[in-house]
């Protein structure tokens, strides 16, 4: 609502933070439907990555490309009539990590507004309109891991993938026998229950009162 969308403007500016350069696609070994999106800080030393649907993979490899089409299509179209580019006083910010997504908010800095969007849409209105996406430093340091431009493969943090991802990997480790990752797995599924029963407990004594 307005008044937490307040808060977050507010916070905005007082958070430390680090600019993300975008970086590239990569593919989720073992799935077809997802992908994910790398992205490093200025220096190119650390790594996030966000998981992504097959579309907006599809979506973002097309702008890498430089394909012709692009031009034309709705975010390139909306983005010029809008006047939304990188004088217009937009910014991006990652500034938490709720259940598996990273929470992003767009803000409109001189008329003071702030919506909430989806972390890998917001990678491409930053790609599309050349506007900065920024990452809350204390998140960055939590959850990036050493940049390699040459390697083969990509390091995810269990924390960042959902819960049907969860449940799938998970599944695949005991199946394989790897019950180390499996007891990690069972964690942080175990963590995400207990914080989702008291969200729902605090929902209740809301209600009550």
């Amino acid at each position: 609502n307005k008044k937490i969308l307040n808060i977050i403007f507010l916070y905005h500016f007082m958070a430390t933070k680090e600019r993300l350069i975008f970086k590239g696609v990569s593919e989720i070994v073992g799935t077809e439907d997802m992908g994910l999106l790398i992205l490093t800080d200025e220096n190119n030393m650390r790594q996030i990555s966000i998981v992504c649907d097959k579309a907006m993979a599809v979506q973002l490899e097309l702008r890498t490309k430089d394909i012709p089409i692009v031009n034309i299509m709705l975010p390139e179209v909306l983005c010029r009539m809008q006047g939304i580019n990188p004088d217009s006083g937009y910014e991006l910010l990652i500034d938490d990590l709720v259940e598996g997504q990273y929470r992003t908010t767009l803000y409109d800095k001189k008329n003071k507004k702030a919506e909430i969007i989806r972390a890998s849409d917001a990678v491409l209105l930053s790609y599309v309109a050349k506007i900065p996406i920024y990452i809350d430093s204390v998140l960055l340091a939590r959850q990036s891991v050493a940049y390699s431009e040459n390697s083969r493969g990509v390091s995810l943090p269990v924390n960042t993938i959902s819960d049907k991802m969860l449940q799938a990997a998970l599944e695949k480790a005991i199946q394989e026998e790897n019950y180390e990752l499996a007891s990690h797995l069972r964690d942080e599924k175990k963590r995400r229950e207990r914080n989702s029963n008291k969200a729902n407990n605090l929902s209740e004594i809301d209600e009550r009162s």
